[in-house]
Formats: structure tokens, sequence, C-alpha cells
């Protein structure tokens, strides 16, 4: 497709418009309810989070393979 500086208004205002056509399906609810849905998952999850939890050496697929030695 085009790049939106090369686009009319009119096309711009199409676009914008297709995409908010897609956005009123999306079925809504209170961020007080999801909020709260979100935080029980990744408490839930927690254990096994390798960015709070860790990674084990041998597991490891970006430890360094060697080291160097400057003389």
């Amino acid at each position: 497709g085009k790049m939106a500086q090369d686009m009319t208004e009119k096309e711009l205002l199409k676009m914008e418009l297709d995409q908010l056509k897609k956005e009123v399906k999306n079925e809504r609810q209170m961020v007080s309810k999801t909020a709260k849905e979100l935080k029980e998952y990744v408490e839930s999850m927690a254990g096994e989070d390798p960015l709070l939890k860790g990674i084990p050496e041998d597991k490891n697929p970006f430890k360094e393979k060697g080291g160097c030695i400057i003389s």
C-alpha cells in the first residue's frame, strides 16, 4: 500500500473509518475487571517466568561459550 504521507485526505479518512468499523465490534470490558484478571494471571505464572526466576546456566542459549584473555 501507499505510505500515509502520499495519501490524500479522503484516503486517510477512509482508512480511519475502516479501522473504526473494525474496532466498534470489539467487546469492551471495564479496566477494573480486566486489570484484576491480568494481575492474577501474571502472579499465577510468576513461578515459570524466566525474567523473575532466571535461566539455569545449562539451559541458557545466550551464555558466553568462552572467555577472552588479555595478556
